[in-house]
């Protein structure tokens, strides 16, 4: 068990360095583990200001994620629009919005049980 726990936390680490390496705000991590039936065990949610930029930030992830850990996700969608992008690493989904969708759809306070760090940039 302590091995799943660990290889959650790598991919927590190289998702949230996938999105600093370009700049994603407001990065926020949502364990939802302590809450039934939920869809994963974390989120990860970051913003973008522009379709470009939320592009570029999926593409870190994969890319990061892919390098350090040579995993790939299960199942990506929204980049077709890039308003919000959604990565699903299984244990991990990854949440790329741009701020305005981001806002509406607010996300953080729909799972609002879940316990919420915001990470801090190393930029």
């Amino acid at each position: 068990m302590a091995n799943k726990k660990e290889n959650v936390n790598l991919l927590l680490d190289e998702i949230i360095r996938g999105i600093e390496n370009v700049k994603g705000e407001e990065i926020q991590k949502m364990d939802l583990r302590e809450i039934e039936n939920t869809p994963c065990a974390f989120f990860v949610i970051c913003s973008g200001n522009s379709n470009t930029q939320v592009s570029a930030i999926v593409n870190s992830v994969q890319k990061t994620v892919s390098k350090a850990l040579h995993e790939k996700p299960l199942h990506t969608e929204g980049l077709e629009v890039a308003e919000w992008v959604l990565i699903d690493y299984v244990n991990v989904v990854v949440h790329v919005f741009q701020k305005k969708t981001r806002e509406y759809y607010n996300i953080e306070e729909l799972w609002g049980d879940a316990i919420s760090t915001p990470i801090a940039s190393n930029y």
